[in-house]
């Protein structure tokens, strides 16, 4: 029986990736599952790590869900939806960067908050809850709504809640109903893990820093804002604001890159660390993982700091 929950609530799809002679690799990914799976691979075995998601009744959803059980991530609190399917992407590379093609119109993600009274029990039942700017894009409104109020409830009951903007402005209706949002949802986080790129284009900030202070000012709690391996800031509630800059690293393929940060940052924070050894932590994770192809490495191949 394990000690503690950490859920992560989100969108799973299939992958499709390039592989030699013109063929495409499949795969599962999505921003919320590759942090689970990192964080699966650097947490403890008295951790559970499950994923909340909504999956359709088609072979391809069902193989997601053998993965997921294969691979230690809990499915209990997935639901199956008979009219819709899973969500897929297809991703190209340009010198180790990344291009995206996506089918996920009739995801059946997108009704994952549909059921309050599980979403809720499920947020009730975990130590840890994660969600991400994707995780809201895909919502009605109104789920939005409920799931924004859930977890700052968690939060309120001293839970450790934990959002990712991961911007992604096609996702969003409009750009000011994604600001609001996005703020929104800062002050139901303990801990937001935004990445400067997606916040300079959308904010306008003028550096680290200020992104860092405007995450304070919504009410997150603690703020690490990445910077494709770039000096990082680190704020804390006190407002103080420092920055870490880490040996660069060339990437092959970048894709799950802050995902994998997220995984190794949080595991090492829930392990009693500090943000800036946290942080290195984190950096040293996302630098094994940009360094091979796919957003998900096999987990034997990472090395974890115990």
């Amino acid at each position: 029986m394990s000690d503690k929950l950490f859920l992560s609530i989100g969108e799973a799809m299939v992958e499709l990736s390039q592989a030699e002679g013109g063929l495409w690799r499949m795969g599962f990914a999505g921003d919320t599952l590759n942090t689970a799976w990192y964080i699966r691979a650097c947490l403890p075995a008295q951790w559970e790590v499950a994923y909340f998601t909504r999956l359709g009744m088609d072979p391809f959803s069902g193989r997601m869900l053998d993965f997921l059980d294969s691979n230690d991530i809990a499915t209990r609190f997935i639901a199956r939806d008979r009219e819709r399917t899973v969500g897929l992407y297809a991703i190209e590379l340009h010198d180790g960067e990344r291009s995206f093609s996506y089918w996920r119109g009739q995801s059946a993600a997108r009704r994952l908050a549909d059921d309050e009274q599980a979403l809720s029990a499920a947020i009730v039942d975990a130590d840890v809850v994660y969600f991400s700017g994707i995780t809201l894009a895909i919502l009605e409104p109104g789920r939005r709504e409920a799931l924004l109020r859930l977890i700052g409830e968690a939060r309120d009951a001293g839970k450790t809640t934990v959002f990712d903007p991961n911007i992604r402005p096609k996702l969003w209706e409009n750009a000011e109903t994604m600001r609001d949002c996005l703020a929104r949802a800062a002050a139901t986080a303990s801990i937001a893990l935004p990445s400067f790129d997606d916040e300079v284009a959308v904010f306008g900030d003028a550096g680290i820093e200020d992104c860092a202070a405007r995450w304070l000012r919504s009410g997150a709690g603690e703020v690490i804002v990445k910077n494709g391996g770039g000096p990082m800031a680190i704020a804390t509630s006190d407002d103080s604001i420092s920055t870490l800059t880490f040996e660069s690293v060339k990437a092959v393929d970048s894709t799950g890159a802050g995902d994998s940060f997220n995984g190794g940052y949080l595991a090492a924070r829930l392990g009693g660390e500090g943000p800036d050894k946290a942080a290195a932590e984190g950096h040293r994770i996302a630098a094994q993982v940009v360094c091979r192809p796919g957003a998900l490495i096999p987990r034997e191949q990472i090395r974890v700091a115990r």
